[in-house]
């Protein structure tokens, strides 16, 4: 399979930065997101957030601690707490016994894995994307929670991406982070917390008119609405049971004119990080928001969107040979950074 080089990620990823979509977000940027992705490594010796143990470092557990009379702790290879050999009562003893007829059984050879847990939207579908190509997808349960588990990869490091879409087909942002990948050991990247949707009802709207925002986080959040202008108002509603908002914003403190609007979620101390902006109009006149049409150019696999997807089919084809029309966005013969810059202008996330 087709694997993104570090520059060609860097080049999109300057794509998405000179367009300013919105739709795009580093977890390590703290001046975007205030949630934080935890990750944690079982296998290296090291017992970090997450881990009862992990391999020889015990964190000063003992049998005894655990409750049991004597006998030696150890781990188990998922850095959980192996109390086999922990005994109990006074049982004392003897047995031994035996010798050596018993047959032993070669451990299985330590897995190669990651799993990536955190909240998105009530049984929403949960993408997970490996070097900008999709590696999983699962469906988060009714309290928003989910978890992805990656087997079988190689050591080295990868740039993860997750997004989730709502009940309204509402696609959120992507929320993307580095992921250093240990042979032999399994990566935890836990505490991730998928940004809310977002949508107006309204294109433009009569000023003195409320506008609705409206979108889906996690059951129960408090959600916080932003409204850029001259200065920037905030506003805060709570999503349902079903992780539902709505906010009905009074347009009569803002000017005339082209205005932008976010929400983040905060539940039990987390906070999102701010959702896509979408943009609206102040005037004289309402105008109801009109579905997005298909994107004329850039829709590489006919889903109605230009996103990450389809900048991997075009990543395939890049300075290769008689690429397809369909991927050729300029009809030159070749695919390089004109096409990019094509698809960076239809891009919607």
């Amino acid at each position: 399979m087709y694997k993104l080089s570090p520059k060609f990620l860097t080049l999109f990823i300057a794509f998405l930065l000179l367009f300013n979509r919105g739709d795009f977000v580093f977890a390590n940027q703290s001046s975007q997101i205030q949630a934080t992705i935890k990750i944690s490594v079982c296998g290296n010796n090291i017992k970090e957030t997450g881990e009862q143990c992990d391999g020889v470092d015990l964190g000063g557990a003992t049998c005894q601690g655990l409750g049991y009379s004597g006998g030696s702790l150890s781990c188990t290879a998922a850095c959980d707490f192996n109390t086999s050999s922990c005994t109990s009562g006074g049982s004392g003893g003897g047995g031994g016994g035996g010798g050596g007829g018993g047959s032993y059984i070669l451990p299985m050879p330590p897995e190669t894995k990651v799993i990536f847990s955190g909240r998105a939207y009530p049984k929403s579908t949960v993408t997970l994307l490996k070097d900008a190509q999709i590696a999983a997808t699962t469906i988060a349960g009714t309290d928003a929670n989910f978890s992805i588990t990656l087997n079988g990869l190689s050591a080295g490091n990868y740039i993860f991406s997750v997004y989730s879409e709502d009940n309204k087909g509402i696609r959120s942002s992507l929320l993307t982070f580095p992921v250093s990948v240990t042979s032999g050991a399994t990566t935890n990247v836990s505490g991730i917390f998928i940004a809310p949707t977002i949508a107006v009802d309204k294109s433009e709207v009569k000023r003195g008119d409320n506008i609705a925002i409206f979108g889906q986080s996690i059951p129960k959040a408090e959600i916080t609405i932003a409204v850029n202008s001259d200065e920037e108002f905030f506003d805060k509603t709570l999503a349902d049971v079903n992780g539902a908002y709505l906010y009905n914003f009074d347009t009569a403190q803002l000017d005339m004119g082209q205005h932008f609007t976010k929400s983040k979620a905060a539940k039990d101390g987390a906070i999102s990080s701010f959702s896509k902006t979408v943009s609206f109009n102040v005037g004289i006149k309402t105008i109801f928001a009109q579905p997005e049409k298909t994107p004329v150019k850039g829709d590489l696999n006919n889903d109605k969107r230009v996103n990450l997807v389809d900048f991997s089919i075009a990543a395939y084809w890049y300075k290769r040979s008689s690429p397809p029309a369909l991927v050729d966005l300029n009809g030159d013969g070749k695919v390089d950074l004109v096409d990019f810059s094509i698809m960076a202008y239809y891009w919607t996330g």
